[in-house]
């Protein structure tokens, strides 16, 4: 796994520049309870139900011809999964940060497609990403619902996530602005 270039004492510093309080941890760890058993639903709902129908973010998952590689698809979705007990249930320490460094090196040319050795776009652009958050954040708040908490308890648990990833983009942008490959569009 790659070591970031993050401390933990940077990670305190971005903490605070996003608000995010051990109030949001509390709640992302109640989060994380909740979204425990419905990851898959998710990840599909991400991936089939969203991704798959937005052909410039879908050619990511595919050859450069165009053809599906399931096996693919099915090992990254059991890591998109992950991820998201990882986001919320996993302390905020060095490995979490070479944690995030790894997920923003796979989707560049850095690391995109090594893990798997299959052949796909060689990045996924940053744009992208910082866009698609957007989807993640709204569309996970259904979910964080799903287990009879109070209105509440979701809102704050849904800031809580949207907290979180916030501070995952400000971490996945450091190995973009060090590469110089070429976008594909």
């Amino acid at each position: 796994m790659a070591r970031s270039p993050f401390s933990v004492d940077d990670l305190e510093r971005l903490k605070v520049s996003a608000g995010f309080t051990e109030e949001d941890r509390r709640y992302l760890q109640l989060a994380g309870e909740v979204l425990a058993d419905q990851t898959k639903q998710i990840v599909e709902r991400w991936r089939s139900g969203i991704i798959a129908g937005i052909p410039h973010l879908a050619k990511h998952s595919r050859t450069p011809e165009g053809n599906p590689i399931p096996e693919y698809l099915a090992a990254s979705n059991l890591r998109f999964e992950q991820w998201i007990v990882d986001t919320c249930m996993r302390p905020y320490d060095q490995d979490w940060l070479n944690y995030q460094q790894e997920i923003a090196l796979r989707h560049t040319s850095a690391k995109k497609n090594k893990t798997d050795q299959v052949r796909s776009t060689s990045c996924v652009p940053l744009e992208d990403v910082i866009a698609f958050v957007a989807v993640m954040n709204q569309t996970i708040k259904p979910f964080l619902a799903a287990k009879g908490h109070s209105q509440e308890e979701v809102s704050r648990m849904h800031l809580a996530w949207t907290k979180a990833l916030q501070l995952q983009l400000a971490l996945w942008v450091e190995p973009y602005s060090r590469e110089h490959s070429e976008r594909e569009f």
